[in-house]
């Protein structure tokens, strides 16, 4: 495996770019390629058996690719088949998964709010995480509807106010001071969210973390890249338009039937 070799991403849309916009940021010598599976999105209301399929698929069309190391860019994905992909493929996975510990170790009102996918909230690996902080009350909402939102381009639409309202209302009630997003969709609203949470609620992604994560599994294995040159390629298997909107106009998007 050469360190020229890219960096592969996937995620069920759009949302993943977040995450790799933290990669990017971090790491901006690396080559990168970024898959959106916007055909199969949510992800969220889909069996494990189904994302454990898609999973695989996209797994695949990257390491044709010649991809080094794999990010899983959804929570989703993570959840349900990260153990799956490692079992099967001879590759180092980065994983993404809500950040529950930041939020629950620095909470003073030992409330926490989570917003995710139905995926990622029913899975077994959120469960097993959250047991870790019975001190904590950690108050879920599956995100109804915010994937398809976004996948639509109706980020700042008068329908995703609405859902954004009657979600959040409820655990700013119950007091919470912490909001952890759990779908790599939703740092995209993190604008919306602000103008309805108080000033003392704090929001927590994963997308920082999951760059230095990958910087450092990198590292260790020798493959980071040392040339400064470096190619960035984008992937969708829908309308290319809502993929180049989100990553801008100076991003060359490709059609991909997949």
């Amino acid at each position: 495996m050469s360190n020229e070799n890219p960096i592969g991403l996937f995620d069920s849309g759009v949302g993943g770019t977040s995450i790799w916009r933290e990669i990017h940021t971090l790491l901006p010598n690396e080559n990168t390629i970024y898959l959106a599976d916007s055909k199969n999105a949510p992800y969220g209301v889909k069996s494990k058996d189904e994302i454990i399929e898609l999973s695989f698929k996209n797994t695949e069309f990257l390491l044709e690719q010649n991809c080094k190391i794999i990010v899983v860019a959804c929570n989703t994905a993570t959840t349900n088949a990260i153990q799956e992909l490692r079992q099967k493929y001879n590759v180092p996975f980065i994983g993404i998964e809500p950040a529950i510990k930041p939020a629950a170790n620095q909470s003073k009102t030992h409330k926490i709010g989570i917003l995710a996918t139905k995926g990622t909230l029913n899975s077994e690996l959120f469960h097993e995480k959250a047991k870790n902080f019975t001190d904590v009350n950690i108050i879920e909402q599956i995100g109804h509807g915010l994937v398809q939102l976004i996948e639509e381009g109706s980020i700042n639409s008068p329908e995703m106010t609405e859902l954004l309202e009657s979600y959040l209302e409820p655990m700013i009630k119950q007091n919470i001071d912490y909001l952890v997003l759990g779908c790599s969709h939703y740092p995209y609203l993190i604008p919306q969210i602000e103008k309805i949470l108080p000033q003392n609620i704090k929001i927590i992604d994963s997308g920082e973390a999951v760059a230095k994560q990958t910087k450092s599994i990198l590292d260790q294995k020798g493959l980071l890249k040392n040339s400064t040159n470096s190619t960035q390629f984008f992937y969708t298997n829908v309308n290319p338009t809502v993929l180049q909107n989100i990553l801008g106009s100076n991003k060359n998007v490709n059609y991909l039937d997949f």
